[in-house]
């Protein structure tokens, strides 16, 4: 595997990583196993943002509930304190993990940077998981947080114009990119649409689903990386199959394969990263392929010697530094999308 340097050595000195995950212990079964071994896995990346998190005085942070079919959820709310008066744009964001595992803690510190250096507040989605909750829990879960926002904007110190975007991880991604779609449907969302999407190493289309012929031969990653660390070929049929089984659940539903969709025309803007060595890398590219074919405004980046996730396990790295750069860069070039959006000390 043509790793970059700098993550090869990473790799050899972390070899947990390339090995197949240890069976669970007695009593405690694979599901729960496999959560605390991806909070172990990605425990660098919160440990490297809670080191060098912007003072307490900065920002203003607090758990809500939403009410979501069958119960309710917990949205984490971050924003700067800013002056009396002031309002944001917001980043909804969706935190990956196969839609099996992971919290709004993996990404908590490194949001509450995002919030205060961009001056953006974030509303972090702790969506219910599989199995327990299968297709569509999760996404409408996540759904309904967005419409959320809206419905509490006043409250929130929020002002959409300026900005008002969803974004994720993986499985956040892909349940972003499903969102923008099915927003753009809903009335709902008329006076107040999403104006930009922000998707980090997306999953686009199910595995099952009746691919056009133009996309099979340009989605060969999937099928290539068979033994890359945190994702390969078999352990993603493996989140997809507990999320999403097809059947009984339609591989052709665009809210898990959104790349399938009649249209792509009138989404907003979108910012892409992608991972050379990543069974997810062809869907991204193909993707923003095609949203730049409908009209939308796109920027891709793809990150040459890397894995699915590495990110989140080595973020000491010149690569996954680079990445966070291009994360910040591309939620200000989202920002600039929107109707009365602008950076904070920008004319």
């Amino acid at each position: 595997m043509n790793y970059d340097p700098e993550i090869a050595a990473a790799l050899a000195a972390n070899p947990a990583l390339t090995r197949p995950p240890p069976p669970p212990p007695p009593g405690i079964s694979e599901i729960a196993h496999g959560r605390q071994l991806a909070n172990v896995t990605f425990a660098p990346f919160v440990k490297w943002y809670s080191e060098r998190l912007p003072d307490a005085s900065q920002y203003i942070v607090s758990d809500k509930l939403v009410s979501v079919e069958g119960g309710e959820i917990i949205v984490r709310y971050v924003r700067p304190v800013g002056e009396d008066g002031d309002t944001f744009p917001v980043l909804v964001w969706l935190h990956g993990g196969g839609w099996m595992r992971g919290s709004i803690d993996m990404d908590d510190a490194h949001l509450r940077t995002i919030s205060v250096e961009l001056n953006i507040a974030v509303v972090n989605v702790d969506y219910r998981l599989a199995p327990e909750h299968r297709f569509p829990v999760a996404i409408e879960d996540s759904y309904a947080a967005v419409k959320w926002v809206v419905e509490h904007a006043s409250e929130l110190k929020l002002d959409l114009t300026k900005g008002f975007l969803v974004g994720g991880d993986s499985a956040g991604a892909n349940m972003s990119a499903a969102i923008t779609l099915k927003a753009r449907e809903d009335p709902f969302f008329r006076a107040h649409p999403l104006t930009g999407q922000y998707l980090r190493e997306p999953a686009v289309v199910h595995p099952g689903a009746a691919l056009p012929e133009q996309y099979k031969e340009q989605i060969r990653s999937f099928s290539e990386f068979t033994s890359t660390p945190i994702l390969n070929t078999e352990n993603m049929l493996r989140f997809i199959d507990v999320y999403a089984p097809s059947p009984p659940t339609a591989a052709d539903d665009v809210r898990v394969s959104p790349l399938l969709a009649n249209s792509h025309a009138g989404l907003p803007p979108a910012f892409i990263q992608v991972q050379e060595l990543d069974p997810l890398r062809d869907e991204g590219i193909l993707y923003e392929n095609v949203l730049r074919q409908a009209g939308v405004s796109t920027k891709l980046i793809q990150y040459p010697g890397c894995f699915h996730a590495f990110h989140y396990c080595f973020p000491g790295t010149t690569a996954a530094i680079q990445l966070d750069c291009d994360a910040r860069e591309g939620i200000k070039w989202l920002l600039t999308q929107s109707p009365g959006g602008r950076i904070a000390g920008t004319v």
